[in-house]
């Protein structure tokens, strides 16, 4: 989770390939794709706990079936965040602001993540070109006693 425009996306894309390499089942929902998947666009209040409710009924029944199960999204208030109740959150904590502001208003920082990441720009892309982070993230799962 994080702003949008903190990696949030590529570091997805690379858990996904990593833990695929690992013989993982893994799902991958991107808050974009399902967007646009169910033509939804609203991001009022109500339009954003949509999303939410929608991610979480994916990522529930993906998970039923034994997929890891990675939710790519913004989600950007502490309720929402409760209400998605996610086993294992990664917080994108790289920039400041994001692109829409909107969002920056209402994006409240996360009190509790099992991963958080914190760079500078020039940092984040030497990590992610290494995969530093996502060995380190696939290592807390797999250790995770909630998973």
């Amino acid at each position: 989770m994080g702003l949008p425009g903190s990696g949030k996306t590529f570091l997805a894309k690379v858990l996904k390939q990593e833990l695929e390499r690992k013989n993982y089942k893994v799902e991958w929902f991107n808050a974009d794709r399902v967007r646009e998947q169910y033509n939804d666009w609203d991001f009022s209040t109500s339009g954003r706990h949509r999303q939410m409710t929608r991610m979480k009924q994916l990522a529930d029944k993906a998970k039923e079936s034994g997929s890891y199960v990675i939710c790519d999204f913004v989600c950007p208030t502490k309720q929402l965040r409760k209400d998605f109740a996610a086993d294992f959150v990664v917080w994108m904590n790289t920039i400041d602001e994001g692109r829409f502001e909107d969002t920056n208003q209402i994006f409240e920082p996360l009190d509790s993540h099992e991963y958080q990441v914190i760079v500078t720009k020039h940092e984040w892309w030497n990590a992610l070109f290494s995969n530093q982070w996502s060995y380190e993230i696939i290592r807390r799962l797999e250790t995770n006693a909630k998973l």
